[in-house]
């Protein structure tokens, strides 16, 4: 059975000192599963990119350079900040969707290794850098995700290279001199199904197999964690076991040992935060409890964008009798639903509400809508 990552003692302090709505992350949390990962991939010559965008805080991003992580970036603010945070540029990885070419050349300049995403990017790279080493992110038209806006493969999917213009690539690299070293494809996020990633590492060999000078591969990221409580843990070891295995006997198929990269963000940190609000209003409607939270969907999008389930505990009363309630938020919208239905100990005005899970996607995607101010963020021991 879950269980909340903070003592109603200890919310209720942090509340009390840094006040509410408030994002809290354990870095021993953090630390452990990172770890996890770095143990499940046995293959030796292997680096971990933690995908940023997942949470980008200062204090996050410092512990996971300090474990050894790199770290992969979709955009120019957030290689800023990795950099702020002391990562050096042979640890930073940048996956393009649609960007203007002036912010590829500025990749360049830094020194920073590129995904490239479409056709018209590498002619970019060529034209800006020739001669030289290139990545590129490949649609091998296989896509999987927790849903429908979390796949990233495929024929309806914006991202990557499709598989049927391989040729087209390959000309433009040999006419600028372009030796591609690098090959990526990502399928989706929150994916459950280990089969589905090790099916996305076969397309990846397949495709492989047409570039002669690689020097890694990478397979993405898109680990999930059990959200709702009928969900199982993804078995990680046996998950890594199987990955380091095809790896090696692709590597010897292909000729020469090549390195292995992933880039998990939601396995790192979902479990080790949460979203702590007080109940400031409770509504009775017929055959509908309505209790309001000082936060909304501008803080934690997920459950309106995605549909998804974050468990909730009612740390000021977690032995109350139970009740059906709907947990709504402060913003003037009808959708601004945290949950429905929810079985929770019952709650009062006054009782610090605990979502769980949401280390991932939840900062990071905020908002200042309605211009309520984004909540604040602490990393704690």
């Amino acid at each position: 059975m879950k269980k909340p990552l903070l003592s109603a003692a200890k919310a209720h302090d942090l509340i009390k000192k840094y006040g509410a709505p408030l994002y809290v992350y354990r870095r021993d949390v953090i630390a452990t599963r990172y770890q996890e990962f770095d143990r499940a991939i046995r293959w030796p010559k292997k680096r971990i990119f933690y995908a940023c965008k997942a949470n980008a805080n200062t204090s996050i991003l410092q512990l996971l350079r300090k474990l050894g992580a790199s770290i992969e970036c979709v955009s120019r603010g957030e290689v800023e900040r990795a950099m702020q945070a002391g990562f050096p540029a042979t640890r930073i990885s940048y996956t393009c969707s649609n960007i203007p070419r002036t912010e590829l050349e500025w990749l360049i300049r830094k020194k920073v290794s590129v995904y490239i995403d479409s056709l018209n990017q590498l002619e970019w790279w060529g034209q800006l850098h020739p001669n030289s080493d290139v990545s590129i992110r490949l649609n091998l038209g296989y896509g999987d995700g927790g849903h429908k806006h979390l796949t990233t493969g495929g024929e309806d999917s914006k991202f990557g290279i499709y598989h049927g213009d391989i040729t087209k690539v390959k000309r433009i690299a040999h006419q600028y001199n372009l030796r591609i070293v690098g090959l990526l494809q990502h399928i989706g996020t929150s994916v459950k199904k280990p089969h589905s990633l090790l099916r996305a590492m076969s397309l990846v060999f397949d495709a492989a197999s047409q570039f002669p000078d690689l020097q890694y591969l990478d397979f993405g990221g898109g680990f999930s964690i059990p959200y709702r409580p009928e969900e199982q843990t993804l078995d990680l070891p046996e998950l890594g076991k199987k990955v380091s295995t095809s790896f090696a006997a692709f590597c010897k198929r292909y000729g020469r040992e090549l390195e292995l990269r992933t880039q998990p963000g939601r396995y790192v940190v979902a479990e080790a935060g949460a979203l702590i609000a007080p109940v400031i209003d409770i509504k009775e409607n017929p055959g509908n409890t309505f209790v309001g939270i000082n936060s909304g969907f501008s803080h934690l999008i997920r459950p309106v964008l995605y549909g998804a389930y974050h468990h909730i505990f009612n740390l000021s009363n977690q032995k109350g009798r139970l009740k059906k309630v709907h947990i709504v938020g402060s913003l003037c919208e009808s959708a601004d639903f945290l949950a429905k239905n929810r079985s929770l100990p019952t709650p009062r005005i006054g009782d610090v509400l605990l979502i769980a899970d949401s280390g991932a996607y939840g900062y990071s995607m905020a908002s200042d809508y309605n211009l309520r101010e984004k909540p604040k963020e602490i990393v704690i021991d």
